[in-house]
């Protein structure tokens, strides 16, 4: 793993909200911190309502995670565009979010520890 990258699990429960719906909750969310960068919750993907999600076409390279694909949220009123990501075969360092989901925050997008 690269030094200035850690995962750990993340305290307690983690819920992510987007449009008004709770997406999911977690008790088994992941922590990662890079750098100087704020701390990102990791959702596993299991623990997510995936029927709000589409993966869209935008993808991103990291030197250190690997190439990230993105899913838009869609519900009765919005689409979110790109507002979660992925990385689907994550670098060996960084193995323990493959399958795990992260997600933007923003005034749409609330992932909170409850």
């Amino acid at each position: 793993m690269a030094d200035h990258i850690t995962i750990r699990k993340a305290d307690g429960t983690w819920s992510v909200r987007a449009g008004g719906a709770v997406l999911g909750e977690s008790a088994d969310a992941l922590e990662l911190v890079e750098g100087d960068y704020p701390p990102v919750i990791y959702f596993p993907r299991g623990d997510i309502a995936m029927a709000f999600l589409d993966q869209t076409h935008k993808s991103t390279h990291c030197p250190y995670k690997g190439d990230a694909t993105y899913f838009s949220v869609v519900t009765k009123s919005t689409t979110l565009a790109d507002v979660a990501w992925s990385y689907e075969t994550p670098k060996d360092g960084v193995a323990r979010i493959k399958d795990h989901l992260a997600f933007y925050t923003n005034g749409d997008v609330t992932v909170e520890q409850i």
